[in-house]
């Protein structure tokens, strides 16, 4: 639809959340309720008071000017957001001659996301990335480590970073691999639970995931021969 997603990191504070809002001119929020020990909708209330008695879809908040509509993935109804069944529920009002419009204008090279790096040496910097850019680096970090429809690949990396949303999605959907994600968050044990019992033949990870793994009690117990190198297949003349 010519949208441009922007990831946020859901660790996010108030302040820090405010900053991306306004940076990358977020006019559409979609947040679920709550995580661990992060409550959103309380966030967003205290960031956009005028949030609780506004009309859903149509937000004038002075702290974030740009954004106009919040939808929570919560089952609940909650004062000026969306639900999620609500929001899919509008597109009966959009007919496909009208979605088939905006996609023949759309081309490879529009910017379609926009990921925030870290923020180590200064305020995170929004880098806008492209179709092209997205789908070739999904692509070619798939064929680098020669997957096929045959591979299972556990993804307990974040998806609002590229290594879970495009080497992890992009990579396994555009060579026909599986996906497996252990949790909504990272959990060691769930990670290697996930690949004993999947059968994984790859696993994706930072080291400071793999030393947690390691360092589970039960770690002996897992069957993790399936990642081993030697079960991986031949790469082909053409990826040699």
């Amino acid at each position: 639809m010519g949208a441009i997603l922007v990831n946020i990191n859901p660790a996010y504070g108030m302040h820090e959340l405010e900053y991306a809002l306004n940076l990358a001119g977020i006019s559409v929020l979609v947040t679920a309720d709550s995580f661990k020990a992060s409550d959103y909708r309380k966030t967003l209330y205290d960031l956009a008071p005028e949030l609780k008695a506004g009309t859903p879809g149509k937000i004038k908040a002075q702290q974030v000017p740009d954004l106009r509509a919040v939808i929570n993935l919560d089952t609940e109804k909650h004062a000026g957001m969306w639900s999620w069944d609500e929001f899919t529920g509008f597109a009966s009002d959009v007919s496909q001659q009208e979605v088939d419009k905006i996609q023949s204008q759309l081309q490879f090279d529009d910017p379609i996301n926009i990921q925030f790096t870290s923020g180590t040496t200064g305020s995170p910097k929004g880098a806008t990335l492209t179709h092209h850019n997205l789908l070739n680096n999904g692509f070619f970090v798939g064929e680098s480590q020669v997957l096929t429809e045959k591979d299972r690949l556990v993804i307990p990396v974040p998806l609002y970073h590229c290594f879970g949303m495009v080497m992890g999605n992009l990579g396994c959907i555009t060579h026909g691999s599986t996906m497996i994600y252990p949790g909504e968050g990272f959990e060691p044990k769930a990670v290697l639970q996930a690949v004993h019992q999947e059968k994984a033949t790859a696993l994706y990870g930072v080291p400071t995931m793999f030393i947690a793994q390691l360092a589970e009690p039960e770690f002996e117990t897992y069957d993790l021969s399936t990642c081993a190198p030697a079960s991986w297949p031949a790469p082909s003349a053409r990826q040699r």
